[in-house]
This record gives C-alpha cells, structure tokens and sequence, in this order.
C-alpha cells in the first residue's frame, strides 16, 4: 500500500502498522530513541497510533499534543507533595507516547519532513526547561506557603533557572554539531555509536565509560527529572521534609549540570564529530 493510499484508508490492523511505522532501521536507533521506547512504549504506540489515524489529526498536530502534554508536566510538579510529583510523572509519560506515536503517523501517511522535526525539538526543548524552572519554584516553598522569606525563595528560584540554562546548553550543544557539519559542508552524522564515540583509550573515553555504571548524565530528561521528582516526594512525604527533599533534589541537580555539560563538550571535541566527514551517511 502506497502512503497516498493510506491517507484515505481506514485504521490499518496492528500488524501492517508495526511493519510500516516501526522498521527495524527505527528501532535500532542508537541516539535517537530514549531508552522507555525500549523497554514499553513502543509496544503501546501503535495501539494510540491506530486510534489516530481514524481521525484527520497531522502528524504535526500530534506533535503539538506531545508538547501541550509535556508543558502541563512542570505546572503539575509545583503541587506540594506526592500528588503534583505523581501526576508531573504521568504526564511526562504521555509526551512521549505522543513522541512516538507522531513519527508513526508520519511514516504510516509518508508525510515526514522537517516542519516536524523543528516542531518535535521545540517541544522537547520548551519541555525540560520548563520543568528544570518548575523543580526551581517548587524547591521556594511558595506553593502551600511552605517559605516566607524573600531570600530562600529568590534563591531556589534562581537555582531552578540556572539549572534550566544547564540542561538548555546541553541539549543544545548535540544540535551545534549538526549546524557546524552542515556550515562546514560535511554530510549528515550517522546514527551509530562509532560515528560518535570518544577514543576508548583516552581518559575521557575511559571516564565516559565509567559513567555508563552510574548514568547520572541522563537524569536531565523529562522522564528522568519527574520520575526522580516523585521518587523524592515519596521520601519527603515518609521522612516529614517535603520541602527540605525537594530542595535538595535541585540543588544537586544544579551541581552535577556543571560537570555534565562540560564533560559533553570535551567529548564532541575529541570524537570524530566536528574534525573529519567520518560517520557521515
């Protein structure tokens, strides 16, 4: 069936929709698919992507659900207590089964272009921020009038804001190797672990091995930060100190940015990302 077709088609069954939108060329993405795609949302995307495709909705409409999905995730975290960090966790969740289920409908109606893709980065970008500069205002106490002093609210307020800047950066600096290749006239960068690696020999790239036993690096993503998020809400609520946990969980979340963003850097720097058309497709 030709994607012009499946424009007009009813919902296709389960079967022929997991070998159009799910190839393995898709699933076997090393960067691109976050590890809960893995692990169970691709299972469940293609039960919500048949429901979608009944309907007249974009592929881009879908993704504007993901980001709107997304977006309630940080005003849910500024509830106090585990009720805010649980429904914050939900809707985290939900962006991105949406995730997946706007390149499904993408691929099922062969309409995937670069409007979407821009649409899909804006909303993960606008997403995380939001939810770094939400853990921020929730740490102030100022919901539930936990905190009345000026300088404590100011100062978690700020933390939030520097943290959001950290993880911004850092997210950006994947798309700054992209701009580079391109402005430098290099093709696209593959996929793959090899086009991207560090030498394993240097102390960087025995230092990012390292860190693949303890992944603190991937806490900045809004899985990561909500599902922490309640996890540390748990512990407030069974401990007494909502607002002491919460404090504590953005603050060492803005330190370990720090190290996060410079250790990026470095390892752009030294893989074979910006120096050669290595990896290049």
């Amino acid at each position: 069936m030709q994607p012009a077709d499946r424009r007009k088609g009813a919902a296709p069954s389960l079967a022929d929709l997991r070998a159009v939108v799910q190839p393995p060329e898709v699933l076997a993405r090393s960067n691109a698919e976050h590890w809960t795609g893995d692990r169970y949302l691709r299972r469940v995307s293609p039960h919500l992507t048949r429901q979608l495709l009944r309907t007249s909705i974009s592929a881009n409409g879908v993704t504007v659900l993901m980001m709107v999905a997304g977006w309630l995730a940080a005003p849910a975290l500024l509830l106090p207590g585990v009720w805010g960090a649980l429904l914050g966790a939900a809707l985290a969740q939900l962006q991105m089964l949406l995730d997946c289920s706007d390149g499904e409908v993408a691929r099922w109606r062969g309409l995937s272009g670069p409007s979407g893709i821009f649409l899909d980065k804006v909303g993960h970008y606008t997403v995380e921020g939001l939810i770094a500069l939400a853990l921020g205002v929730r740490a102030t106490g100022v919901i539930g009038d936990q905190e009345a002093d000026p300088v404590r609210i100011w100062q978690f307020a700020f933390i939030g804001a520097f943290l959001s800047a950290g993880l911004l950066l850092n997210k950006a600096l994947n798309d700054m190797v992209h701009s580079s290749r391109a402005a430098a006239g290099l093709g696209r960068l593959a996929d793959t672990p090899g086009a991207r690696d560090v030498p394993p020999t240097s102390l960087l790239g025995q230092l990012r091995r390292a860190a693949r036993w303890v992944p603190f690096h991937r806490i900045f993503h809004s899985i990561e930060m909500t599902m922490l998020t309640l996890v540390v809400a748990l512990l407030g609520a069974v401990l007494g100190h909502d607002l002491l946990a919460a404090r504590l969980q953005v603050l060492v979340m803005a330190v370990v940015i720090m190290p996060v963003v410079l250790g990026h850097l470095l390892a752009i720097l030294a893989s074979p990302r910006l120096r050669s058309a290595e990896g290049a497709t």
